[in-house]
């Protein structure tokens, strides 16, 4: 190989690396030589034509040939080394195209000192209009130009030989030494010196195989070593060459670490195992090892474990080291609190002092005090206490204590979880895309701004105490503000705690970062989650304390009507929140519809539109889709959606990789406005028909009324509250007082409806070959009602009109009449002439049909 006689005259027995080092310096020298000598060549001979010579396979690619004309360079082929001589003139400066970096033909020419390139560099100079670059190295691709590398933890000379070799064949430049120039690091092995350096300036640390797959696409022409996606691939994960073991830990907690730990490239074995290199202590609950350490074995917190995860790079261990608590500084805080000592009364007196001492400093907020100083303003002296306190004082008290609390909660949720992950130049990359970290935090600064304005001037109060100061006041003032800040944050909590838990399961990166600041102090324990509730359940615990305030406030005192007005804004904000949160609950619920029925038509969304109930039934006819499909109405204020479950489609349809849903489940049939239904049929209960019921409807487009029959299959919702439910709504869009009207009860034999063979095998498996017997392009249609079923209902209400008994089994029918008119009596305009229209059609009936789209 070509790489070998460029190395061959390094015999240094250290770390490969050092060979470069002699590689560098002689192309140095060469690359010095070209250019010392430039000026002297411009002066004393004629410039030199570039001479393009393609050899062997290169002379017969149509495409490179192309190419050179393009750039209008000269070219000539050359098919063996015996021509060289014959071609080789001071005339002309030779550039060679060989096809293959690896045969005779190209060590011949580069032993020979001659410049060689690959076709990509062709190609791609053509592309962008550009001369031939000039390299002294052979140069096949551009795919690692402008990119420096630097190696470590290599021991074969030959492998490392081999690397940067392609490097430079794809315009790579090498450093033997690390520097800030460096832009990735090839590492062999996590450790050493370079590896750290690296860590600690973000420098992405890759596998060899980077190299060799960069390789393999080197005649791709728009190829980047450098690109992101490409390049994640090969990164060194944190745990490479790792064997951790965990201490203390709950078994859930242990088998999420032993899992994390595999997908970040290390293996886990058992405490005490002597291959392990880790042990990861649980600091908080082990207060002594089990056994004596060895010096190869590290011992450190479970903050290195998450913190290596969350910069997806092993962190240094130096930083984390366990370290047993029984420390001299432990040993007498416990001296302190013993009471069976000597001079226990002493000791005693101590505790009371301490203990009290505590108290005042826990008092205000059961954070520690290291509140982020870009987020806080330094506290005023602390509260004076009047000799005598009033119950409106202590209320008063309680109320600044508590929203001093909140503020610092909302300190710390920003400081310590927003801030970190909205900063450029992560180690690693972004731990979260923007819009998520927007769908998480939303308005909380907002928040966190109005509070600090509010606490502050609740600080003012109680340091100038006075019975008749204001509090009402202070919340009149930032009404407002709270009006404007909190419903985009309450309104969206909810995708907001979802945004968290998915990302936490999908990121292993976010996973870590939430364990080593949920561990912090000051978080007291609490997750994201739990911290994120505050701002849902701060204006209500307010409300609470104004109002035992007023309890205690005098009527004579001014503040007795201000407060009442301030809990009286204080109820429009939340019930603005309520009434917004309502709003956008609606639309998310319509989208979701969207998203789950396949080809729903878009202009079901609107703003004056809402979800009102979901049923799913079965069709009983053989519309609006074939008998026994599974059909789901989607009732909405002013419309119902009609869908049925879709089909297994033969064949391997596969939704893009990493598509964010689920394919849709449900297929569009019609959405119908409720304006089209005439009336609605309570279908009774009998030994062959169970929870059925019908709508009758006439499209616009149509000149006879469509019976749809269905079977509810949920008895979460009553038939009887789901057939109220739909006629109120229809009798809403149709501006009808009397919507209960709008309900026919109906014998099942009049309509020909029966769930009798619904739940059969038999049954089911008839409409399976059916239905696996239609043509995919078959399209979904109403036919009329059935001309029996409909003449024989007509007939009976015609019948009851004038003044005829109708037959026992169908007295039910002129039950729901006696209060309106009958079917063939009703004043729509749509169905007034129905019964003539059956007179003089009736023998088209059957073979007409209606489809609605």
């Amino acid at each position: 190989m070509a790489g070998n006689s460029l190395l061959s005259s390094t015999e240094r027995t250290s770390l490969a690396d050092s060979s470069i080092f002699d590689f560098k310096v002689t192309e140095t020298s060469k690359e010095n030589l070209c250019v010392g000598s430039a000026s002297y060549v411009e002066e004393e001979m004629p410039q030199i034509e570039t001479r393009v010579i393609l050899v062997q396979e290169a002379g017969k690619q149509e495409e490179l040939i192309k190419a050179l004309k393009e750039i209008k360079a000269h070219f000539v082929k050359m098919e063996s080394m015996e021509e060289f001589e014959g071609l080789d003139s001071p005339e002309f400066e030779n550039v060679f195209i060989v096809m293959d970096f690896q045969d005779s033909v190209f060590n011949d020419l580069y032993k020979t000192d001659c410049r060689v390139i690959g076709p990509p560099v062709v190609l791609q100079c053509s592309q962008k209009g550009e001369p031939l670059p000039f390299s002294c190295r052979p140069l096949y691709c551009t795919s690692m130009m402008n990119l420096v590398l630097c190696f470590t933890g290599f021991r074969k000379k030959e492998e490392l030989v081999r690397l940067v070799t392609l490097v430079h064949h794809m315009g790579g430049v090498i450093r033997r030494d690390f520097n800030s120039k460096v832009t990735h690091l090839v590492a062999n092995c996590t450790q050493g010196e370079k590896f750290r350096v690296a860590v600690s300036l973000g420098t992405p640390i890759m596998k060899p195989e980077w190299i060799y797959k960069a390789w393999e696409r080197r005649n791709e022409q728009d190829f980047c070593a450098a690109d992101d996606d490409f390049r994640n691939e090969f990164k060194v994960p944190p745990f490479q060459d790792c064997v951790l073991s965990f201490l203390g830990f709950s078994d859930e907690e242990k088998s999420n670490m032993e899992e994390m730990t595999k997908m970040q490239g290390g293996n886990y074995l058992p405490v005490g195992d002597e291959r392990c290199t880790h042990l990861i202590v649980e600091e908080n609950i082990v207060k002594e090892l089990p056994f004596e350490p060895s010096k190869k074995l590290y011992v450190v917190k479970q903050e290195w474990f998450w913190g290596s995860i969350q910069m997806d790079a092993r962190a240094g261990e130096t930083m984390y080291l366990y370290e047993k608590a029984n420390t001299p500084e432990l040993k007498k805080s416990v001296s302190l609190l013993s009471l069976n000592t000597p001079n226990s009364t002493r000791k005693r007196r101590r505790l009371k002092e301490t203990l009290a001492q505590l108290s005042r400093e826990t008092d205000l907020s059961p954070f520690p005090p290291q509140t982020p100083k870009s987020c806080t303003k330094s506290s005023k002296n602390s509260t004076p206490v009047p000799s005598k306190q009033s119950a409106r004082w202590q209320v008063a008290k309680e109320l600044y204590q508590t929203e001093s609390n909140y503020v610092n909660i909302l300190a710390t949720i920003i400081q310590l979880f927003q801030v970190p992950l909205e900063e450029e130049g992560q180690r690693g990359g972004p731990i979260l895309a923007s819009e998520e970290i927007k769908t998480i935090f939303g308005s909380i600064p907002d928040i966190f701004d109005v509070h600090t304005k509010i606490k502050d001037d609740l600080e003012d109060l109680m340091v100038n105490w006075d019975e008749s100061k204001s509090i009402g006041d202070i919340f009149l003032k930032y009404s407002k503000d709270l009006v404007k800040t909190y419903p985009p944050f309450v309104n969206f909590f909810e995708m907001s705690k979802e945004t968290i838990i998915k990302c936490e399961k999908q990121k292993p990166r976010f996973h870590a970062f939430l364990k080593i600041n949920q561990a912090k102090p000051e978080c007291g324990r609490q997750s994201l989650v739990e911290l994120l509730i505050r701002p849902v359940q701060r204006l209500p615990s307010v409300a609470l304390l104004l109002n035992d305030l007023k309890k205690h406030t005098t009527d004579e005192n001014p503040d007795k009507g201000t407060l009442e007005k301030a809990i009286g804004s204080l109820k429009e904000v939340m019930t603005h929140i309520n009434e917004d949160k309502r709003k956008t609950e609606a639309q998310k619920q319509i989208f979701d519809v969207v998203y789950e029925v396949d080809g729903c038509p878009a202009n079901l969304l609107s703003s004056h539109r809402s979800l009102v109930q979901r049923v799913e039934t079965i069709s009983l006819g053989e519309h609006p889709c074939d008998r026994g499909e599974q059909v789901t109405l989607f009732l909405f204020n002013d419309c119902l959606e009609i869908a049925r479950k879709r089909h297994k489609v033969i064949g391997n349809f596969r939704s893009p990789h990493g598509h964010a849903r689920p394919p849709a489940s449900l297929k569009h049939i019609h959405l119908m406005p409720l304006s089209q239904i005439k009336k609605v049929l309570d279908i009774r209960e009998t030994e062959d028909c169970h929870n059925a019921f019908a709508l009758l409807v006439r499209p616009p487009t149509e000149q006879a009324n469509i019976l749809l029959s269905f079977q509810m299959t949920s008895d979460e919702l009553p038939k009887e509250d789901w057939l109220r439910m739909l006629c109120r709504h229809v009798a809403n869009t149709i501006c009808k007082a009397d919507a209960e009207n709008l309900i026919y009860t109906a014998d099942p034999e009049s309509f020909e409806v029966n769930t009798k063979d619904m739940d059969s095998t038999l049954s089911r498996a008839s409409r399976a070959i059916k239905k696996t017997s239609k043509k995919v392009t078959r399209a979904f249609s109403f036919s009329k009602t059935p001309k029996r079923a409909l003449r024989r209902a007509l007939m009976t209400s015609h019948s009851s009109v004038e003044g005829k008994s109708p037959p026992s089994s169908d007295k039910h029918v002129v039950s729901r009449l006696s209060s309106t008119s009958s079917l063939a009596g009703i004043s729509s305009p749509s169905l007034v002439s129905l019964p003539s229209f059956f007179e003089r059609r009736s023998h088209t009936l059957s073979r007409s049909t209606t489809h609605l789209i």
